[in-house]
């Protein structure tokens, strides 16, 4: 393509300085296509069908040669006129993609905001519009691909900095903006009855998702391994966000999370634009490109796609005497030590003295992190002797929510609960405050209120909260990449010279903002919609996010900022605390020392909060604390109301929950106990939930299933069932008269059990392992069982809780081998376990009185449902083995038991056995002892 004419004085001439006398014939093509991209998407003028065939060819050729030659990436990365076109044509194209898509043309240069639109409006904008739709998506996408290619080069620093000075990025967050607009805004209601209209409009949204992917790919390509990069992307899409307050009061903050202050906003905002004003020095062949651009144009008129007023780093090629501000000298400082000047009236000038990104930040991380930084020790600040009260406050709290959305109840009926006895489930030493620590206020919420409104407290902000809801796992990969390059510490570049390091910051930034608590609730919930395993990627980039949290010491303060009203653990919490759990796996794997009780002499908290087997320590005893003082009160009180309806004291329709609430309770009680058993299997760590006598709470929830749910009989039995009733059996119709009419059909069976049946399914099970975990020895020994253990089981009662488990339980299978392996390490080395389990085995070895043979009686036999009805033999009929059968309807796990009593030798063991063959139901579902009067499992039958 030859040079363009030389133009009048009075435009701006760039070829003045023969700028385009040097350039491949890459450069002047793609140009030359961009160029004519602009003035079609600004309408002025429109291009016909051959010249965008003709344009649409060169952008897709210049897209195969960036993607497949190194030299072109490299030629044309450094040409800061491409750069320039490249913004302007893919600007145009969004302005235009607005208008024809949600019926608002945006304006370059102004940040566009989430638009509240109606549906139908959306859905017949985008039918009409479905052929230019199509075809500019298409195009930006492939835009947004080479913007991409051009920032992989041999020394990315310089594209980088290119892009950033003509504002590239910002064309990034309106292609993100719109996408987020048509897919989540716009296509979400009822789609059209017409086959065609749902495939336009199915395209539509495929390729808004394309063009999402590809935009977070560039900015991921963007932002690496570049502090200022990364700290601008996380300014505009964190603190700037479409949607957030543009002016905020002096004394607003970003939302509190329990009593810990958030950060004031605009001093947030204010200091954090500070500093990236003082640390937007360019690389030097990025600045002597801008430069040569700059110089080169009138100097009446400057381009102002390479902007020269209040860009942050216009400084860097304009003479001096045109800068905003004075940007740091780094060659003055050998040694920079951070001073903060309260007394400075210049806020630009206090914060250069104080040299790291935000004072405001900081202040809210030295209260949001561990508190109490005096305490270090890891003792349990919960003791068990506050679980009773606890569980009864929480069951008049589960009533009250019930009681509360009753339309007759008057507001002020609000039942006060005591407070705990100075427990908390924040970090020792932390004032008690009303209600925080324990169930929510449940009657502050409508029980109509929409299920998607559990998952937080507010309006969900943020430029990226809705990515995971439109992107797929595989399209979903760039977001995560972003965080984990934001935030993760090996991914950072070490320490400033004010020896901060950026990546905690950043990390910091993502927990102190609402757009960022916000994300990350979202990214959270992405696991488990999408049931992402431990091998996949999403997840491990998770927990390397988990992880950056961790050694900010903010877990805690990230699981209260998860919590939601309406559940006792929210979805968000529950696969927060799946990847801790993956993090305490990994953490001591391959074994090493571990030693979470810190030197005397150590008295910098520094010092203290950078060793992680202390932060490691300390996590544990955070969770535990409120797995004491919240989530078993809060289920063992649900058991417990279900033993009400159980036993006719309550009306199941006032059970205070429904399934779906009860699903996701359970949901995260299967995740504390699968983290608890980690713990529990990790030697070092075991002695600290010893320590805590965990084992009190976890016989307590075996003592609440016991009590709210009824045992499941073996599968397929069918004993004892109430006959049908004829009108369900007929099978010919019968004919109808007045006097006889039809009976009316059966109604339909329910869909799930009622909610007050909840069977906390496999609970018992993990339960079971992590006392196992508990009592067995030290690894390496083969016996004893732990004495700490033990005692605390004999103590609390807990071996009637364990022998109720010897039941068979079809929502619970394999208990009775888990309980049998329990009582083995309780009886090893223990005399009073054994003493206990054999006076009770003997008390029930007497002699029984025989039946006369052919006597009938009726017995219970484990897992079959009712009664079973037997008759005695005489004994010399052969024995159910000699006979081979065997005529009682018990089920296969009576032989299997019987097995096990004749191969076991050890004397513990035999007690084991002897105590499960002693056991039968009684009337209430529960084991006791046979009478002498009854059959037991050992004798002869006929």
């Amino acid at each position: 393509m030859a040079s363009s004419p030389a133009r009048s004085t009075n435009q701006v001439d760039p070829d003045a300085a023969k700028m385009w006398k040097n350039d491949c014939i890459e450069e002047r093509i793609f140009a030359a296509a961009l160029i004519c991209l602009e003035g079609h998407y600004n309408q002025s003028p429109v291009m016909g069908p051959q010249s965008i065939a003709k344009v649409t060819g060169i952008v897709s050729k210049t897209l195969e040669k960036t993607h497949t030659f190194k030299d072109v990436r490299e030629i044309l990365s450094r040409n800061v006129r491409v750069w320039i076109w490249l913004r302007r044509a893919v600007s145009a194209a969004i302005c235009d993609l607005n208008e024809k898509s949600l019926g608002v043309r945006s304006v370059p240069f102004v940040q566009t905001k989430f638009l509240d639109i109606t549906t139908p409006e959306v859905t017949a904008l985008i039918i009409k519009n479905y052929v230019p739709l199509k075809e500019a998506l298409q195009m930006l996408n492939k835009l947004m691909n080479i913007a991409r290619n051009l920032l992989v080069t041999t020394d990315p620093e310089i594209p980088q900095d290119l892009s950033a000075a003509i504002h590239f990025d910002h064309e990034v967050y309106e292609a993100i903006c719109l996408c987020v607009n048509v897919t989540s805004k716009g296509i979400d209601g009822e789609m059209p009855e017409e086959e065609a209209s749902r495939a336009k409009l199915n395209e539509i949204t495929e390729l808004c998702k394309k063009v999402l992917v590809t935009s977070l790919q560039q900015a991921h390509n963007w932002i690496a391994k570049n502090d200022r990069n990364k700290m601008l992307f996380w300014y505009k899409v964190l603190i700037e966000s479409p949607d957030a307050d543009s002016n905020p009061g002096p004394e607003d903050r970003h939302e509190a999370v329990l009593d810990y202050p958030a950060p004031r906003s605009i001093y947030l905002r204010d200091e954090i634009s500070n500093w990236l004003k003082r640390s937007s020095r360019m690389c030097e062949a990025a600045v002597a490109i801008c430069k040569e651009f700059f110089d080169a144009q009138s100097a009446e008129k400057k381009d102002k796609w390479l902007p020269h007023d209040e860009n942050l780093l216009a400084w860097n090629y304009t003479p001096p005497e045109t800068w905003a501000w004075q940007p740091d000298n780094y060659d003055d400082a050998a040694e920079v030590v951070s001073k903060w000047d309260p007394e400075e009236t210049d806020k630009f000038e206090q914060d250069r003295e104080y040299g790291r990104v935000s004072h405001e930040l900081d202040k809210w991380w030295y209260g949001a992190r561990i508190p109490n930084a005096t305490d270090w020790s890891l003792n349990m600040y919960s003791s068990i002797d506050s679980v009773p009260q606890r569980i009864k406050e929480c069951e008049s709290s589960l009533m009250q929510r019930y009681a509360a959305a009753e339309p007759h109840e008057e507001p002020g009926d609000v039942i006060e609960h005591p407070s705990d006895d100075g427990a908390s489930p924040e970090w020792q030493g932390q004032a008690t405050q009303a209600n925080q620590n324990f169930a929510p206020e449940y009657d502050e919420y409508e029980e109509e209120a929409d299920d998607d409104d559990s998952y937080g407290e507010g309006p969900m902000t943020g430029l990226l909260t809705e990515v995971p809801n439109i992107l797929d796992p595989k399209q979903i990969e760039a977001l995560h990449m972003i965080v984990k390059s934001c935030i993760l510490d090996s991914a950072g570049s070490g320490l400033t010279r004010f020896g901060e390091n950026l990546q905690q910051t950043r990390c910091r930034i993502f927990l102190a903002s609402d757009c960022g608590r916000n994300l990350l609730r979202e990214m959270l919930v992405f696991i488990a919609v999408w049931e992402k395993d431990e091998q996949s990627l999403i997840f491990q980039i998770s927990s390397q996010i988990v992880q950056a949290i961790h050694e900010n010491s903010l877990i805690p303060y990230a699981w209260m900022a998860l919590r939601s009203p309406k559940d006792i653990i929210s979805p968000a919490q529950t696969i927060l605390l799946r990847l801790i759990t993956f993090l305490f796996r990994t953490a001591l794997a391959p074994p090493k020392d571990y030693n979470p009780f810190l030197d005397s002499k150590t008295t910098s908290v520094e010092k203290i909060v950078a060793n992680e087997d202390v932060r490691l320590g300390k996590m544990l005893n955070y969770l535990y604390g409120l797995f004491r003082s919240r989530i078993v009160p809060e289920c063992v009180a649900l058991m417990q109301i279900q033993g009400e309806v159980r036993k006719g004291r309550l009306d199941p329709a006032d059970f205070p929950v429904d399934n779906w609430d009860l699903e996701r309770t359970k949901d995260g009680l299967v995740q504390y106990l699968d983290f608890l058993y980690t713990v529990a299997d990790i030697f070092p760590l075991r002695q600290h939930l010893i320590d805590y006598e965990a084992v009190y709470e976890l016989l307590r929830l075996l003592e609440g299933l016991d009590v709210g749910v009824e045992k499941a009989p073996f599968p397929g039995t069918r004993r004892n069932e109430p006959p049908t009733t004829p009108s369900t059996t007929t099978s010919t119709p019968q004919a109808s008269s007045s006097s006889n009419p039809p009976p009316p059909p059966p109604p339909p069976p329910p869909i799930s059990d009622p909610p007050h049946e909840f069977p906390w399914s496999g609970i018992k099970g993990q339960v079971l392992s992590i006392l196992a975990a508990l009592l067995q020895p030290p690894p390496g020994q083969s016996s004893p069982g732990n004495p700490t253990v033990q005692l605390q089981i004999l103590q609390h009662n807990g071996i009637v809780a364990l022998l109720n488990c010897c039941l068979y339980d079809d929502n619970n299978r394999f208990c009775r081998e888990r309980t049998q392996l329990c009582l083995k390490w309780l009886m090893d080395g223990c005399p009073d376990a054994s003493a206990f389990l054999q006076n009770l085995v003997s008390a029930n070895q007497q002699p029984a009185a025989r039946p006369p043979p052919g006597t009938t009686q009726s017995i219970r036999v484990d897992g079959v449902p009712g009664e079973v009805r037997v008759q005695v033999r005489s004994s010399s009929a052969p024995v159910a083995g000699e006979a081979g059968e065997l005529l009682v309807g018990a089920d296969a796990a009576s032989a299997s038991l019987r097995s096990r009593l004749e191969e076991n030798k050890s004397r513990s063991e035999e007690l084991v056995n002897d105590l499960l063959a002693l056991t039968v139901v009684d009337e209430n579902g529960k084991m006791v002892i046979a009478p002498d009067e009854d059959e037991t499992e050992d004798d002869d039958f006929i």
